[in-house]
């Protein structure tokens, strides 16, 4: 592997709208994956998947599988395509279908967990997506018999209701002074980060959440409650669908 010292901007941390732009290649390996200086590749964490896309050069075209982190977030190549030398001046692409899919996605389960913690009190425990399709886990002894007719009808209200989404960077010390700013049942923030990012669904939502999202949530579309199940002691799964 040939390197040249640097890491990498990320350009999805304060713009989820880029879909493309310029870089250059600061190292390249079949193995470990190609590092840029600057990057909108979210490259996965906090239930969402990493994401897609083409870096174009020279003619040539490389497709981009997905995303690992280490001592830098590096783009792991689809297996047999070429690699842009060290210095290289690359266009990046994402799969814009796939980003704003996951975005939607994201936004959408943000405000599945503020409605379920306004109304049932209830923290997150786990969950995953994918475009258009997730599923959240929450800490919930008692649930009534229309708790997931009743969910699905006040985030719909919430999306309709065309909310702003607001993304900031904090010191930790000032995010932690905002109320229930952690929505998981256990803080997973690494005990040493100095800056929290933010995302605030005005007047309904607001935590630490490093992911992509859309500007309000009426861009989200209209979610849908698929299925709750029960886990058994307070674990509750509800499955849903963004249309």
């Amino acid at each position: 592997m040939t390197s040249a010292h640097g890491h990498t901007h990320r350009l999805d941390l304060f713009d989820a709208t880029v879909r493309e732009w310029d870089a250059t290649v600061l190292s390249a390996d079949a193995e470990q994956g190609i590092v840029l200086d600057r990057s909108a590749f979210y490259p996965g964490g906090g239930g969402q998947p990493p994401d897609e896309g083409v870096l174009l050069w020279g003619g040539v075209r490389t497709r981009i599988a997905g995303t690992r982190r280490g001592d830098e977030l590096y783009l792991l190549p689809v297996e047999g395509d070429p690699l842009p030398p060290v210095g290289t001046a690359v266009r990046g692409a994402l799969d814009d279908e796939r980003r704003t899919a996951l975005m939607r996605t994201h936004s959408g389960l943000h405000v599945l967990t503020g409605v379920v913690f306004r109304d049932f009190g209830a923290r997150v425990t786990g969950g995953s997506m994918e475009p258009l399709t997730a599923r959240m886990d929450f800490d919930l002894a008692e649930v009534p018999t229309d708790f997931k007719d009743r969910v699905a009808a006040a985030v719909n209200a919430e999306l309709v209701a065309d909310r702003r989404i607001e993304v900031r960077v904090l010191p930790r010390e000032e995010a932690y002074a905002i109320p229930d700013i952690i929505r998981t049942a256990t803080d997973l923030l690494p005990p040493d980060l100095a800056e929290v990012r933010i995302v605030d669904i005005v007047g309904l939502d607001t935590q630490a959440d490093g992911g992509t999202h859309v500007a309000s949530t009426a861009l989200v579309g209209r979610v849908e409650v698929v299925k709750m199940e029960n886990k058994g002691r307070g674990f509750r799964r509800l499955r849903v669908r963004v249309v």
